[in-house]
C-alpha cells in the first residue's frame, strides 16, 4: 500500500463524551487534487477488515485520493463507550462530522475539486452514509453504497433471543438474529456487548430513507446473489424522484458478503468519485 498512513483516536468531543473513535488518515503518495474519501464499514466489521483488507483503500491511494476509515463504537480499534447515546445513529453522525473536521474536510466550493467529501458505504455504512448525505449537503460531495437496504435489518434483531443465547446457550429462534451474532463472535475485537448496544440504539431510531433524501449523485451497488439487491431500485427511485441522480450496478456471482472484494465494484467507485 502507497501513500502515508495515521491512525489515532482524536480527543474531540460531541455533547461532552468522547466517543472513542479509531481514525485512521491515509495520504496518497500523489495527490490526484481531490476531495477525501471517507469510508464507512458494515456491522460486526471495522475499517481494516471492510477497507483495507479487500483492496479498497490501495486502490484509492493509487488513485490519488486521500482516504479516511472509521471504526464504528465497539468496532475494530475503537472503544466500547458505556452510554447508549454514543451509539444512537444521529450522534455516530455527529461524531463522522467531527471527525472530517479533524482530518481537514472543508465545505464544498465551486471551482475547488479538493473542498467537501465523497462518502463510500457498506451495509449498515450504507444506512450511515445515506444519512449522513441528506443531512449534510454542505461537505458531501458524491454517494457511493455497496449491500444497501431500503429498510434496516437490524431493526428486526432479536435483542433478548441474543442476550439469552450469550447468557446460558438459548437457541435462537430467528435465523437473521442467529446469522448477525455469530457474525459478530467470529471476530476477537468486536466487542459484543457494545454491539448489542448499538442494536438497541439503532432500533430507537428507526430508518426510513425516504424522510431525508441526499441531493447528491450516488452510485448504488450490490451483488446478483445479495438478498438485498431488490433495494436498489427503490432507493434510486427515491434519489431520482427528489430530483438527484443514481447509477446502479450489479456484481455478477457476488453475495452481500464478497461483494466488497470485487475488483468491478472498486473501479467503478473510483471512477463515479473521480469526477
Amino acid at each position: 500500500m502507497s501513500g502515508r498512513h495515521t491512525g489515532q483516536q482524536h480527543a474531540h468531543t460531541v455533547e461532552g463524551t468522547d466517543p472513542q473513535l479509531f481514525v485512521a488518515v491515509h495520504d496518497p503518495a500523489d495527490d490526484a487534487g481531490l476531495r477525501p474519501v471517507l469510508l464507512l464499514h458494515g456491522f460486526s466489521s471495522s475499517g481494516k477488515l471492510n477497507w483495507e483488507d479487500t483492496g479498497w483503500v490501495g486502490a484509492l491511494l493509487e488513485a490519488g485520493r486521500r482516504v479516511i476509515t472509521v471504526d464504528l463504537p465497539g468496532h475494530g480499534r475503537s472503544g466500547a463507550p458505556e452510554d447508549r447515546d454514543s451509539y444512537s445513529p444521529s450522534r455516530i453522525r455527529a461524531d463522522l462530522l467531527q471527525t472530517a473536521f479533524d482530518a481537514g474536510v472543508r465545505p464544498l466550493q465551486d471551482g475547488d475539486p479538493s473542498s467537501g467529501l465523497d462518502l463510500v458505504g457498506y451495509s449498515l455504512g450504507s444506512r450511515l452514509a445515506w444519512e449522513f448525505a441528506s443531512t449534510q449537503p454542505e461537505i458531501v460531495h458524491r454517494l457511493v453504497l455497496g449491500g444497501p437496504n431500503i429498510s434496516d435489518p437490524l431493526a428486526e434483531f432479536d435483542l433478548t433471543a441474543a442476550q439469552d443465547y450469550l447468557a446460558d446457550g438459548t437457541p435462537i429462534a430467528d435465523g437473521s438474529t442467529a446469522q448477525l451474532l455469530k457474525m459478530a463472535l467470529l471476530l476477537p475485537t468486536n466487542n459484543i456487548f457494545a454491539l448489542l448496544t448499538l442494536v438497541e440504539a439503532i432500533k430507537a431510531e428507526p430508518y426510513d430513507p425516504a424522510e431525508a433524501v441526499p441531493h447528491v449523485p450516488m452510485l448504488l451497488v450490490a451483488g446478483d446473489q445479495d438478498e438485498r439487491i431488490g433495494s436498489l431500485p427503490k432507493l434510486a427511485e427515491l434519489a431520482n424522484s427528489t430530483g438527484g441522480m443514481a447509477e446502479q450496478l450489479v456484481l455478477s456471482g457476488r453475495n452481500h458478503t464478497n461483494a466488497v472484494t470485487s475488483r468491478a465494484f472498486k473501479q467503478a467507485a473510483i471512477a463515479f468519485l473521480a469526477v
